[in-house]
């Protein structure tokens, strides 16, 4: 039996107690037995060749190996990976194999992981769910009839089911945090440029804009999140951090909590009993060592205009092979980002960041903001798509309102389980550094467990 803890199966690793072929094949036999939970999307045939060659060199060069040499993981199906298909969860466009690694994979790669398959994503990651129609939805180990969330709802689902011990996700509007927060792991949403793979085209888009999207982990602690977001980065520091005194000595935080999204004037936003419960017991834990009050915030009322314009804005450059194969809420962002002019995607972005600035400006008051990580628990699977993309994409905001402004904001945020609802569905909350201090949220998160 192996361990929950990545941080132990690393260690258990590197001092011979268990070998990658061992490892490697028990998370391939879990990958196999729970297929029904439709995470992953394709398995690699190479694993075990990969895992003998990983132990080749322990028993060559142990202690001169990369941070997770021998350990088992997974990449979205947004990220190239040699070898293997990218499909991006789309119909629409000619499905290839993968010639070289994203950079986030060879970067990992450099660290030792075997990478046993790619997981189920929505199409092009733009959902909080993560269904498509080239295969099967990514299902919730805590009840499979719900969403696993998304975009990374196959890698949070392979995390919580045990058929990874750890997976590295992307977060453009909540994607880490959002599965993360429904599968009951900690998922941490570093600042933009934290992870030096994220900026390699630089900090903006096309039109001035912030760029939304980065890299962050999946894992079961805050200790398991540390161990990889050091790898991905290619640095130590968040792991000794957390290894050290400084959990144990972090107190007296000016920590702000409220309830307010800057969807509200766009939609009805309700968060559930057992959504405000977990919340509100989250809060009583922080409490322990911690100053925390209400904190009032007025948020832009063109928000989720000026959010959504940049958002979808990429989806009018991305090449089809067959533009009908399209899912309906793609097809209907796709149309929308055509028919938006230069003049009105360059005002679009102008708006966000001055929207970005308030955010930081109003969050500064305290060292963090609590937020419900999510408004309810998680939906069943097909609750999004029954409708119109307009509905589905209320739909989402309603379930995650607390996530894009910090996407928005290119601040640091980290979602941490805190209870589960009547049917054991796992609840959480959000902690947000307006300064994208992740180790302090990280500890955060570590005494949250404590």
């Amino acid at each position: 039996m192996l361990p929950l803890s990545a941080l132990t199966l690393r260690d258990q690793l590197a001092d011979g107690d268990i070998s990658s072929r061992e490892a490697t094949a028990h998370y391939l036999q879990q990958i196999d037995q729970q297929q029904a939970l439709g995470a992953f999307i394709h398995v690699s045939e190479a694993a075990m060749d990969a895992a003998a060659r990983a132990d080749e060199a322990f028993a060559k060069h142990r202690g001169k190996l990369g941070r997770m040499h021998g350990m088992p993981t997974a990449f979205k199906d947004l990220n190239d990976v040699a070898g293997m298909p990218t499909t991006y969860g789309s119909a629409a466009i000619k499905q290839t194999t993968a010639t070289r690694d994203s950079a986030l994979a060879a970067r990992l790669r450099a660290e030792g992981v075997i990478v046993l398959g790619k997981t189920q994503v929505p199409e092009f990651g733009l959902s909080s769910y993560s269904e498509n129609l080239i295969a099967a939805p990514s299902r919730n180990p805590h009840d499979p009839l719900r969403s696993s969330g998304g975009s990374s709802g196959g890698q949070a689902a392979a995390v919580a089911a045990g058929m990874i011990p750890v997976g590295p996700g992307s977060d453009g509007g909540g994607s880490v945090r959002i599965p993360a927060a429904a599968c009951g792991l900690v998922g941490l949403k570093p600042s933009l440029g934290r992870i030096p793979s994220d900026v390699l085209e630089g900090y903006s888009d096309g039109y001035g804009a912030p760029k939304l999207t980065v890299s962050g982990p999946l894992a079961h602690d805050a200790l398991d999140a540390a161990l990889l977001m050091d790898a991905m980065r290619g640095s130590d520091y968040f792991l000794p951090l957390l290894r050290g005194g400084y959990p144990e000595e972090l107190a007296n935080l000016r920590i702000g909590y409220s309830t307010h999204s800057p969807f509200q004037s766009a939609y009805d936003i309700a968060v559930s009993a057992e959504a405000q419960q977990s919340f509100t017991a989250g809060l009583q834990q922080l409490a322990r060592r911690h100053q925390v009050e209400l904190a009032t915030l007025d948020y832009a009322e063109d928000y989720q205009e000026a959010f959504t314009a940049v958002w979808t804005n990429g989806l009018k450059d991305i090449p089809l092979d067959d533009e009908s194969r399209l899912g309906t809420l793609a097809r209907d962002f796709r149309r929308r980002s055509q028919e938006r002019s230069r003049r009105e995607s360059l005002r679009a972005a102008t708006r966000v960041r001055q929207i970005a600035a308030d955010f930081i400006r109003q969050w500064s008051a305290y060292d963090v903001i609590a937020t419900p990580a999510l408004s309810g628990i998680p939906p069943l699977v097909g609750h999004y798509t029954q409708g119109s993309a307009e509905r589905d994409y209320m739909l989402q905001c309603q379930y995650s309102p607390y996530s894009s402004m910090v996407n928005v904001a290119s601040a640091a945020a980290v979602t941490v389980p805190v209870g589960t609802s009547k049917d054991g569905l796992p609840l959480g909350i959000q902690l947000i550094s307006p300064r994208s201090d992740e180790g302090m949220l990280l500890a955060l998160a570590l005494q949250i467990s404590m």
